[in-house]
């Protein structure tokens, strides 16, 4: 895929992304509706209607297939490049009007993000990246963090629906956070991908996210200097991630 064909799509997915964002800020209060909810989920309306937007925008200005969390595979055999859509991460968040949450769009080509968008629509910033383009927030260059020692380092990860919370599973994960300086779980992988391009935090790391949730964070912060690894993908797209300012490197 060559530099023109990735800025014009950039250009696609920024345009889907504000569209979607602009009408999820606007319409909350039809949109904060639930359309399913267990224990340890929540689906809303707005997941949706976003959904819609997006894919609406981008099949009329784009050929490439689709990849959405809530509609699935546009078609069976997406091929070497396709858009991956996660209409609103955060979704708990935005139910609750804790304001960390936002829509996200990528481009897969041969199995790697090739450019990225992520609008925080609250905050109206708009998150940037491509094979072809610098990283971006708000239209002026991010980069990401020097820090280079864990002890000095802010660490973002989450507890997917699926984490397993008995007390030897959790201790690990204690002993883990020990060698951090500050932890942070923020409800949203697609924020915390953007907060590592952006040299707020120095890694972003969870097990058992999905595609949808860091595509979009992956092509950005390779564009922003930093080291994206997206491994054990199953067929359900469910995958671990480890997102570093590459300063900080762990055995993944």
């Amino acid at each position: 895929m060559d530099n023109n064909k990735i800025i014009s799509e950039l250009g696609i997915a920024k345009t889907a992304a504000e569209k979607a964002g602009l009408f999820l800020i606007d319409n909350k209060e039809i949109l904060n509706t639930s359309i399913f909810s267990s224990n340890t989920d929540v689906k809303l309306k707005a997941d949706v209607e976003s959904e819609k937007i997006i894919k609406d925008f981008i099949v009329a200005k784009s050929s490439y297939p689709i990849l959405a969390e809530e509609s699935g595979k546009s078609v069976e055999n997406l091929g070497s490049t396709f858009w991956v859509i996660d209409p609103l991460d955060g979704t708990a968040n935005y139910s609750r009007n804790f304001p960390i949450c936002c829509v996200s769009i990528a481009l897969i080509h041969n199995l790697k993000p090739v450019l990225g968008v992520i609008y925080d629509f609250n905050n109206q910033d708009l998150y940037e990246g491509s094979k072809s383009t610098n990283a971006c927030l708000n239209s002026k260059e991010i980069c990401v963090s020097s820090i280079n020692e864990k002890s000095k380092g802010l660490l973002l990860t989450g507890l997917p629906n699926s984490t397993n919370f008995s007390d030897s599973s959790l201790i690990r994960y204690v002993r883990d956070f020990q060698n951090w300086r500050k932890v942070r779980m923020i409800g949203s992988a697609a924020m915390a991908s953007a907060f590592v391009a952006s040299g707020r935090a120095d890694v972003y790391k969870e097990n058992g996210t999905f595609l949808w949730d860091v595509a979009a964070g992956a092509a950005i912060l390779s564009a922003a200097g930093g080291y994206a690894s997206i491994t054990n993908q199953k067929e359900n797209f469910q995958i671990d991630v480890f997102f570093s300012n590459s300063k900080i490197i762990e055995n993944t």
